[in-house]
């Protein structure tokens, strides 16, 4: 059954407008309870720091305890600290408030089962049945109680310094950190502190309005400069929702998701112990550098539909720990149940101690192919390959790349455009394609 309500991440959209309304959210806690809260127990609430998470978050609140299921409340969290807390606070499941990267007037709401994973299609659509259900509230006696977690943030910094080697230190490193205003501004730069480096921060002053804004991973351009300006050894550029990194080397050139992932695996499997289990898992938007890079290395490597949840389950049946996004949605499957940028960049960091290379250094053993992608604004969700102009198009394109590059169009799961991107040997033969596909693309639809 197609979902009505569900994504490929939660449920997102613009503040206001239906589905991202208070009713709407109300009637989701009532019917996340009665499907999660079966038989008892609490579920956690966690959020970025939009504006408008406090109004979802006691949206949510109040449809919960009406269901009879009782709530801890997080605060301000990054989504990998409520899945990680959700399992180990052995809570029924976690319900994060936050639209990732997007802007402040996106919200969304996704959610973690008991064990710290996105919930299976099953149970979403069952909570989608019960939306349409009318909405009532158990008997007073049994209403669910809320309660605030206050050691939260402690808790998770604990956890994220565990997953390196016990007694490394960072001492004489140089960090910047962009906390993109958003849920990672009092977690990761006292993450690293804790571990002596010395820390500059940026992004770490949320008003509830600029998170993601000229920041973060989506707009590195200022941690760049800082970094070049200080004399850094890397800088560490996080989403709104900390579910994704990117890295910057003291040169101030950018480190991507493909290149952190080859930096992991590389540094794994040179271990003699707790190396490298199996493999890696990509998307079809990973850079075919990497795929030559892990070849080279003897690494085996597929490739999952683009988005999180699709390489981790690519992951599961794989029986493989590794696997990410070029985005910066890395998961170390050892470590934690989702994207993580905080332990992504402390799995990067441990290697350069270990070895005694930068950033830099480490990140040359992979070759990237140039790679444009521009992203179509359209109005409404749409398959671009319904229109024949558009199939048409890429085509020719295939054809004029003769096998030295690739083509791919893909609509977006979590923002209202078509992503067209073009990879190839030639850089100017790879932006002009690109170029070309995106005027069809946007004149097609808007047709």
């Amino acid at each position: 059954m197609k979902r009505k309500y569900f994504g490929t991440d939660g449920i997102r959209g613009k503040v206001g407008e239906y589905p991202i309304t208070p009713e709407f959210v109300l009637r989701l806690g009532w019917a996340a309870g009665k499907v999660l809260g079966q038989g008892g127990g609490k579920v956690l609430i966690g959020k970025d720091t939009r504006i408008s998470g406090y109004m979802f978050e006691s949206a949510l609140e109040a449809g919960l305890s009406a269901a009879g299921v009782d709530i801890h409340l997080l605060g301000p969290m990054p989504t990998p600290a409520i899945a990680y807390l959700t399992r180990t606070m052995r809570a029924r499941a976690g319900i994060v408030i936050s639209a990732s990267h997007n802007p402040f007037d996106d919200n969304g709401i996704k959610f973690f089962s008991a064990q710290g994973q996105k919930l299976p299609d099953e149970v979403e659509m069952a909570i989608e049945a019960e939306l349409d259900k009318p909405m009532g509230a158990i008997d007073s006696a049994c209403l669910g109680k809320a309660h605030r977690v206050v050691d939260a943030d402690g808790r998770y910094i604990e956890f994220c310094k565990s997953t390196i080697p016990v007694g490394m230190q960072f001492t004489g490193l140089k960090v910047v950190v962009d906390c993109a205003h958003g849920a990672t501004y009092h977690v990761t730069p006292n993450v690293f502190r804790e571990l002596g480096a010395e820390v500059t921060v940026m992004g770490t002053e949320p008003d509830g309005l600029n998170i993601n804004r000229a920041c973060g991973s989506t707009h590195p351009e200022a941690l760049i400069d800082k970094v070049k300006e200080l004399g850094a050894d890397l800088g560490i550029a996080l989403d709104g929702d900390g579910d994704r990194v990117l890295l910057v080397d003291h040169k101030g050139e950018l480190v991507d998701g493909d290149e952190i992932l080859f930096i992991i695996a590389s540094a794994r499997q040179q271990r003699e112990h707790a190396g490298l289990s199996g493999g890696v898992i990509g998307t079809l938007m990973s850079n075919l550098g990497l795929e030559h890079a892990f070849d080279e290395l003897g690494i085996p490597f597929k490739r999952a539909a683009v988005g999180d949840r699709y390489v981790i389950e690519l992951m599961q049946q794989e029986g493989w720990d590794l696997g990410g996004e070029s985005s910066g949605h890395i998961i170390c499957r050892d470590r934690v149940t989702t994207g993580d940028g905080t332990v992504s960049a402390l799995q990067v960091v441990a290697s350069m101690v270990e070895t005694g290379r930068s950033l830099h250094e480490l990140k040359q053993g992979m070759n990237k192919y140039p790679q444009t992608m521009i992203n179509v604004r359209v109005a409404r969700k749409v398959d671009p390959f319904e229109f024949d102009e558009i199939s048409t198009a890429v085509h020719q394109q295939e054809a004029r790349l003769e096998g030295r590059g690739r083509v791919l169009l893909r609509a977006s799961g979590t923002e209202p455009v078509i992503r067209v991107m073009v990879e190839g040997q030639d850089a100017d033969e790879v932006r002009e394609a690109a170029q070309e596909l995106s005027s069809i693309v946007e004149n097609a639809i808007s047709e």
